[in-house]
């Protein structure tokens, strides 16, 4: 990920601890008006809108691949992938890369925040109202200002085996 996109509190390498003092990082997006975040150590780039050529007979939220420095990326509607409707197509959206065991995805989402370093102690487990398929793809949540941040478990979020047909 580029370092200039940010902020100097997440700047370090891959193999660096950001929990320090009991905290934890997120990049943090919006989807359908909901904020999310994921561990700033799995992101591996943010994107604009990318070009993504389709894939026959992939999944419904497989939104195709993309070309990203002579890698192939596979591009995940994650608005599809969480029981959402599509993003119009007259707001372009952002994409968050991330690795998973050697793979790249690129998230597709309405539009990235910021980093945000939160207390381990504010972390809590899924609420019981949550939405089943968010819970599946969530280990938890914050109460941020009025605001709920719910925690992707990426690693769950891209195992298509487990997860409900849309």
């Amino acid at each position: 990920m580029s370092n200039a996109k940010l902020p100097a509190t997440a700047r370090k390498s891959k193999g660096d601890e950001i929990t320090s003092g009991g905290r934890q990082d997120y990049v943090t997006m919006t989807i359908a008006d909901q904020l999310f975040g994921i561990p700033v150590l799995q992101v591996q780039d943010v994107l604009g809108h990318q070009r993504i050529t389709r894939i026959p007979l992939a999944p419904p939220e497989v939104a195709g691949s993309l070309n990203l420095r002579g890698r192939i990326v596979t591009a995940i509607d994650v608005r599809l992938r969480l029981g959402l409707t599509s993003r119009p197509k007259d707001k372009p959206g952002m994409s968050i890369v991330v690795d998973l065991r050697g793979e790249l995805y690129s998230l597709m989402v309405d539009s990235v925040g910021e980093v945000l370093s939160l207390s381990n102690d504010d972390f809590e487990r899924n609420p019981a109202t949550l939405d089943p398929r968010w819970r599946e793809v969530s280990t938890g949540i914050y109460r941020l200002n009025g605001q709920l941040m719910v925690v992707l478990d990426v690693p769950r979020l891209l195992n298509f085996t487990t997860m409900e047909a849309a």
